[in-house]
């Protein structure tokens, strides 16, 4: 049997239990060309909670009724396509239950490293790794000696943006909420600098760690930081708008009031979406697992058990208690 969570009233701020029911169906049987998963891992990235909304994104908006989206490692218990036997792992949509049927054609083969965790291939290794790897060298542009200023900078995005940055010889400056975060950003990740934005003046801070300006801002968060950050741009500066989190959960807190700064110093603001970058995924994985093997890309990875805890697994990313990946359990491997 299959145990389902679907969506059925969207939330007003944080997730509840309560906007969703929860049920036990039949398992499905693969068709020509599909396979029936097994979901052991749900990656519960920010953007989860945008999907929840009523208004379309890069996405449509998630259905009433219809089974939560979400992002998983899976494997194949039943197949009707000898390219994806029983027992294969793959990247795949297989939403909020821990069973799904799915099409091969939409599916990532992954062939598991032993010493990277299975996790792993959705994480660093995965669509965060991708999202900071090419937001990063293909919208930011970066030159060596340049400043290089991310938002967000402890998440699973953030983190790996920051550390390929002093890869490619940037000064990298870290924004995080909290003295640990900023501390680990620095130790751990080889930031020159961090601001904790939670309690530090961010003003006063981005004025004392970037006295030449920014060149380039990697943006997650959106709100009153952001503007901080782009009234300090330097001419020809480029932006990677990649998130903008504080306005997710509702409200106006997207940010975007020094916008006129970008005429001002002839600046780029782009946004983009990591499955622009599909094509490329083997080549950055590829990349990115060298790093990981060599011990000189660090990540880190929280998880929680059992779907049941997926709504406070959001809530905590929404809250910022998060450090790196946050995933749910949703079987044993």
């Amino acid at each position: 049997m299959n145990t389902v969570w679907r969506l059925t009233s969207r939330p007003h701020g944080p997730v509840r239990r309560e906007d969703f029911s929860v049920s036990v169906e039949p398992l499905p049987t693969p068709g020509p060309g599909q396979v029936l998963l097994r979901n052991l891992y749900l990656i519960v990235p920010a953007s989860m909670r945008l999907w929840m909304n009523a208004e379309d994104t890069y996405l449509p908006a998630q259905r009433l009724g219809a089974v939560m989206r979400g992002i998983t490692v899976s494997v194949v218990e039943q197949s009707e396509d000898p390219a994806f036997p029983v027992g294969a792992y793959v990247n795949a949509m297989g939403g909020w239950q821990e069973y799904a049927l799915a099409k091969t054609a939409h599916l990532q083969r992954i062939t598991p490293h032993p010493d990277i965790g299975l996790a792993s291939y959705r994480g660093v290794l995965g669509l965060q790794g991708m999202t900071a790897y090419c937001g990063l060298t293909d919208v930011c542009r970066p030159e060596p000696g340049q400043t290089l200023v991310v938002t967000a900078a402890a998440g699973s995005v953030g983190s790996l943006v920051c550390q390929i940055g002093k890869k490619l010889g940037l000064r990298v400056i870290g924004v995080a909420g909290g003295p640990a975060k900023c501390d680990w950003l620095v130790r751990a990740c080889g930031a020159d600098g961090a601001i904790d934005y939670k309690n530090d003046d961010v003003a006063a801070r981005l004025d004392e760690l970037c006295p030449d300006g920014v060149d380039m801002q990697f943006e997650n968060v959106g709100g009153p930081v952001m503007d901080l950050i782009m009234a300090r741009i330097n001419r020809g500066a480029r932006i990677a708008l990649c998130g903008m989190v504080s306005g997710y959960q509702g409200g106006d807190n997207a940010g975007g009031h020094a916008l006129m700064n970008l005429v001002n110093q002839r600046a780029t603001l782009r946004g983009f979406i990591v499955s622009d970058y599909l094509h490329r995924a083997q080549e950055v994985c590829d990349r990115l697992t060298e790093w990981v093997l060599d011990g000189s890309l660090v990540y880190t990875e929280e998880f929680s058990d059992g779907l049941d805890s997926t709504p406070e697994a959001m809530n905590r990313l929404a809250r910022g208690e998060n450090r790196g990946t946050q995933f749910v359990r949703v079987s044993p491997v």
